[in-house]
């Protein structure tokens, strides 16, 4: 079967040839028909990859203090040779798979060859995902569709990890697909929503939704609108969506945000 790859080493992404998985206990065994690209997270693989060994260490501090803890235990030419062996394995992409389920393994119920199924399989023609990772896609809903939900879940953990409340004002930090879904999401919880983008386009779609938008691309500063907006007290909340290494999100978040308020970093940004 076909599946797309990626090299840690080098961030050369290939269309692989791989035998089919086999589906092993608590397992579905899954035909893909359709398969979304999460461009933030993808893209941003992709960059890791491509980064010298200098810049992977930077975006991966928690890794270096692993590495430098194995090196403590098991000598340097151990850890140097594990990381080597961990960079050479290739990484499957994707996580956001629509499909049919074709087999069932050992203690799986609930679920029958032939049921549509989203789960968060790779990109791949035959995936094998752990039931619990998997629900059946709702008639009237085609299978390009039900591949949103993954993405649609990552909005709804951020949202849940910000805690809104009726009548509370949320600002999310990048509109692109997470974003936008966060809007809506913050939108159906009661809240008023600033959002912050770049893209003109994206501004305009939150806007017709009711949501009062920030064009960083005009020069708008995000904290007035903020500021303005709640009479000087700050934002209750800030979801950052965005995937940056700029600091200024963040920063900006801390500044809009009023005493005690809550920042969820769902996207990627610079923390220093």
């Amino acid at each position: 079967m076909k599946q797309i790859l990626q090299s840690l080493k080098t961030g050369r992404t290939e269309l692989a040839d791989v035998p089919v998985p086999a589906a092993g206990a608590g397992q579905l065994l899954i035909r893909t028909s359709a398969s979304l690209i999460s461009a933030g997270t993808e893209r941003s693989l992709v960059g890791f990859g491509r980064a010298n060994w200098i810049e992977k260490a930077r975006q991966q501090p928690d890794k270096v203090k692993m590495v430098l803890e194995k090196a403590k235990t098991d000598g340097v030419a151990a850890t140097l040779s594990a990381v080597q062996s961990k960079l050479d394995q290739p990484l499957a992409l994707g996580y956001c798979n629509a499909g049919r389920v074709v087999r069932a393994g050992a203690c799986v119920d609930g679920f029958s060859p032939g049921d549509r199924v989203i789960s968060n399989g790779k990109h791949a023609e035959w995936v094998a995902v752990p039931k619990n990772l998997c629900a059946r896609i709702p008639e009237g809903v085609s299978d390009e569709q039900a591949t949103f939900a993954m993405v649609g879940a990552i909005g709804l953990q951020g949202l849940r990890l910000a805690v809104p409340t009726l009548g509370e004002t949320i600002v999310v930090t990048g509109l692109g697909l997470i974003g936008l879904l966060t809007v809506q999401l913050a939108l159906a919880h009661g809240c008023r929503v600033i959002g912050i983008d770049f893209d003109s386009g994206r501004c305009a779609l939150a806007q017709a939704w009711g949501v009062t938008t920030v064009d960083l691309s005009k020069g708008t500063d995000p904290v007035a609108v903020a500021m303005e907006a709640t009479q000087g007290r700050g934002v209750d909340a800030v979801l950052i969506t965005a995937a940056t290494s700029s600091n200024e999100p963040v920063h900006q978040a801390a500044s809009m945000c009023r005493k005690r308020g809550r920042i969820v970093l769902v996207g990627v940004a610079g923390l220093s």
